[in-house]
């Protein structure tokens, strides 16, 4: 019987806030794990959004990752340090 190693635990930032992560999971799933649903607002009307699709193509996960705007969350993997920020505190 094999064993797989446990996945290696990375520190993040979310929205300034110091948060634990799994080195190579989606940034969604890291969000969504520190409990963080709404991503995004709405352009128009202010709505909060949140994941919806998971593949990258609704981009209702967009949030500035490491200083680029508009990045897909879905898409994106967790990496040690990384800067998360959501646009839906503000």
């Amino acid at each position: 019987m094999s064993t797989r190693p446990l996945p290696e635990t990375v520190t993040v930032t979310i929205d300034g806030t110091p948060s634990q992560a799994w080195a190579g999971q989606s940034v969604t799933a890291a969000l969504v794990t520190a409990g963080i649903w709404p991503l995004r607002r709405n352009a128009v009307n202010g709505q909060l959004r949140g994941p919806f699709c998971g593949m990258g193509v609704c981009m209702e996960c967009e949030v500035t990752i490491n200083g680029r705007p508009d990045s897909r969350s879905c898409t994106a993997h967790v990496t040690d340090g990384m800067d998360i920020r959501t646009a839906a505190h503000g």
